[in-house]
């Protein structure tokens, strides 16, 4: 018996958006269930090389189907200029929970983006106005990409505004997706007035002010991975219907750790976690609703759902390289 490894090329091109998107809104049921297995991220921090090591383990079980798996993931800041390699590096591995056999051993980092794309996908969906046809997006690393092919799935996107200190990152987002939608260079403020936004930055001082947005727009705030930092100013977070992915997480590291902290907000100014949305305990936008806000954080079990997307796909067409990591002659 084989395990697979699957490289970025793979894990992207079995990825399928649609079927991702469903199996993240599938593992934010679960959650909501109490149907997941799912420890806090675990950290080693390594400051003598300015970064480090983050273990996420989760098992799900849909009520279908169930996986488990572990990602392995870090983040050295300094890796593209001293080393030539990206700063955030992540693997997965992909198991049966049954005998724990790793089924799939598969590139992280490309799993990460298309999930993070999905859980954004699923809160847009749930969050957005259903004629939603513009897309801002502050911030153009490479999780924007997938914001935009995740989100363009579950509403009819056709203007883009896009923003990024880097003229070259504008370039090559134009280059990516001129030809498939109308995207347009523009400002912060003319970026949040779309209907949708996607914030994608690293940024420790908010960059969206409550005034740069449109009155019904939907925020999904994806940046903010660490204390100290935030990309909404506290007037967007104080007027939005705010909605989290994970309380713990959110308080601690989200996009509202910042106000947490001060007591700006507390358990009062949260509307409901996602997960309690997808599974119709709490409302989803209403016609009263104007701005609205999705603070991600990123769950395991999304990466866990997402892993089975990609293994079943590969396995199914044949695809990947099939190597041996366990001796099944050893008893």
């Amino acid at each position: 018996m084989e395990t697979l490894l699957l490289n970025p090329t793979d894990v992207d091109e079995n990825a399928d958006m649609a079927e991702v998107i469903v199996a993240v809104e599938e593992a934010f049921a679960a959650y909501e269930a109490g149907r997941v297995r799912m420890p806090a991220k675990s950290y080693i921090d390594l400051p003598e090389y300015d970064g480090d090591f983050r273990s996420m383990p989760a098992y799900m079980d849909s009520g279908e189907w169930d996986a488990a798996g572990i990602k392995w993931v870090n983040s050295h800041t300094n890796n593209a200029d001293a080393h030539g390699l990206p700063t955030v590096m992540g693997t997965m591995i992909y198991s049966d929970p049954e005998t724990a056999f790793p089924l799939a051993v598969m590139d992280g980092t490309t799993l990460t983006r298309k999930r993070t794309g999905a859980a954004a996908a699923v809160a847009t969906d749930r969050l957005a106005v259903p004629d939603a046809g513009s897309l801002g997006i502050v911030g153009l690393g490479v999780q924007s990409y997938t914001q935009l092919e995740a989100i363009a799935t579950v509403r009819d996107i056709q203007t883009v505004v896009v923003t990024d200190k880097r003229e070259a990152a504008v370039e090559a987002f134009l280059e990516r997706f001129g030809d498939a939608f109308d995207v347009r260079p523009g400002s912060v403020s003319e970026a949040a007035s779309c209907d949708v936004l996607s914030t994608v930055t690293p940024v420790e001082s908010p960059i969206v002010d409550a005034a740069d947005l449109g009155e019904h727009t939907h925020v999904n705030a994806m940046g903010a991975d660490a204390p100290g930092k935030n990309e909404l100013a506290a007037d967007v977070l104080a007027s939005a219907k705010l909605v989290i992915d994970d309380y713990e997480q959110c308080t601690h590291s989200g996009e509202i750790n910042v106000p947490w902290d001060d007591g700006t907000l507390t358990d009062g100014d949260l509307h409901a976690e996602l997960g309690e949305i997808v599974a119709g305990k709490r409302s989803g936008r209403t016609p009263e609703d104007g701005l609205t806000v999705f603070d991600s954080t990123g769950l395991a079990i999304q990466d866990v759902a997402a892993a089975r997307v990609v293994y079943e796909r590969a396995d199914a067409g044949g695809e990947g390289t099939g190597f041996t990591l366990v001796d099944t002659e050893l008893r």
